[in-house]
């Protein structure tokens, strides 16, 4: 089977969030299964390619006010997988991938739409696949145009697509005006298709046009059918609900695993957890406090919004001071929050740190040398942290939410049974309950050695999601195939 991948973002090549992880991840996994599989990416500015060639040199793209004329390179194959990317430099040689700390570029709608025809177009060249595996808003025009302005193009015909929603959060909601510049027809702005409260919306056209939807966890799927978590698109999702699962995302062991992790101080694995002390002490080290502190260290590694439970730990930050911890935390997002980490390292010395930006290397310091990684999110659509930190004998503690709730199963101190500690009300108050659960048992050494162990024997690779992926794209082909002409 060929299943092509379209995505915004992917490891190496560039990365905002954990879409970059999946898009990286994911394709390698269905490739080694035996598969043929091919990855379109826009070429941005941050895109580094070792001397690429054009495979083709033009494609036109009609936009309302004027043609538009971009190329395909080649990136070649990496792990089986075959990359190409769309370059069209006014689009996307910019200083980011989607905006600035000003806010979202402008013409969004029309550097993605660009990106959607440009697949469509070059795959009728370069191998038309069985499957088009969308992922997010910014490719949610594929599906759409598959079965509008392509619906009677014979290169394309018996094509199936599977559509994968990463954070329902994010949808693509432009103005009406915005379809005819984009050379759609205005018969796709009804309430049965892209219109969305007088405006247009990519993804709720991706949700009714694809043959099949997904989502990051079994948890987030059945959460994005409700009106808590919808986003406005929960009636449209259930009325999918027999074409819509939840598949768990996996995670790179290549690169997270502390026994082979080359970015921290000493490796160590369920053999032999003595290297993790000097990750703990080395952590500390990196944050200018004690290395030889006794204190349990909470590990936080994330974007700074509310979304990711930010508020939460405003109102218990205070209270968690006086608790015997130290709080080492790396991320960026909302200045409320950058700020809020800042006062609490004044206020509080030796039991707040903070960095403030992204650094790959200390993030993985924080999950070898943290003993509790704490994720209180309002929403979790997977999450991947969680899931490193088992990895590393880090011991979550979490918001039962989307991924969060599958991944993480709570402590039993009678069974020996469980891998972390999770709570259900989105109040400070439960999380404090939780951290100090944690912290109560981290006094037991044997039951908390205990605890470490099972986190660090679960399997959360990618072959596994992957053989879930490929179990829906042999549904979707038969079923396009099964389609009359």
């Amino acid at each position: 089977m060929h299943v092509l991948f379209a995505a915004s973002e992917c490891v190496p090549y560039s990365k905002t969030g954990g879409l970059a992880d999946v898009v990286g991840a994911l394709p390698r996994a269905v490739a080694q299964l035996g598969h043929q599989v091919t990855v379109y990416l826009p070429l941005y500015r941050q895109t580094l390619l070792h001397d690429p060639k054009a495979v083709i040199h033009s494609i036109t793209i009609p936009f309302d006010d004027h043609y538009r004329f971009c190329s395909v390179l080649d990136g070649g194959k990496r792990h089986g997988v075959q990359f190409y990317f769309i370059d069209y430099p006014p689009f996307y040689d910019r200083e980011a991938l989607y905006g600035t700390p000003l806010g979202d570029y402008h013409d969004n709608p029309e550097r993605f739409a660009l990106f959607c025809r440009a697949v469509l177009e070059a795959s009728k060249i370069l191998g038309v696949p069985d499957v088009f595996h969308c992922h997010d808003w910014q490719t949610a025009l594929i599906p759409v145009l598959l079965r509008t302005l392509y619906d009677e193009d014979p290169s394309l015909e018996g094509i199936a697509t599977v559509f994968t929603i990463h954070n329902i959060g994010y949808q693509g909601i432009f103005t009406a005006d915005t379809l005819p510049l984009l050379m759609l027809p205005w018969d796709l702005f009804t309430m049965t298709k892209l219109e969305f409260f007088g405006k247009i919306n990519f993804l709720k056209g991706a949700l009714t046009y694809s043959d099949f939807i997904t989502t990051v966890s079994r948890k987030y799927a059945q959460e994005i059918q409700t009106v808590e978590y919808g986003f406005g698109l929960e009636g449209v999702l259930r009325s999918r609900t027999p074409n819509v699962a939840g598949i768990l995302n996996g995670v790179d062991y290549e690169e997270w695993n502390p026994a082979t992790d080359r970015h921290i101080a000493a490796n160590y694995s369920t053999q032999s957890l003595a290297g993790k002390q000097e990750c703990r002490a080395d952590l500390l080290r990196s944050f200018s406090l004690d290395a030889n502190s006794g204190s349990p260290v909470i590990g936080i590694v994330s974007r700074f919004a509310a979304q990711k439970g930010f508020d939460l730990i405003a109102l218990a930050a205070d209270r968690l001071a006086h608790e015997d911890v130290i709080v080492c935390v790396l991320g960026a997002g909302d200045k409320a929050f950058e700020d809020l980490f800042r006062r609490l390292v004044r206020q509080y010395p030796g039991r707040f740190a903070v960095k403030v930006g992204y650094d790959n290397e200390l993030a993985h310091k924080i999950e070898a040398g943290a003993d509790i990684f704490l994720m209180p999110s309002r929403y979790e659509p997977c999450g991947l942290n969680q899931i490193y930190s088992l990895k590393y004998g880090t011991v979550p503690v979490v918001r039962a939410t989307g991924g969060l709730d599958d991944t993480i199963e709570p402590y039993d101190l009678r069974t020996g049974k469980g891998t972390g500690f999770k709570f259900q009300e989105y109040t400070p108050e439960a999380l404090l309950n939780s951290v100090q659960a944690a912290l109560a048992l981290f006094a037991k050494p044997k039951e908390w050695r205990k605890l470490m162990l099972n986190g660090m024997g679960k399997d959360f690779s990618w072959t596994v999601a992957a053989k879930e992926y490929l179990k829906i794209y042999e549904k979707v082909k038969a079923a396009r195939h099964a389609i009359p002409v």
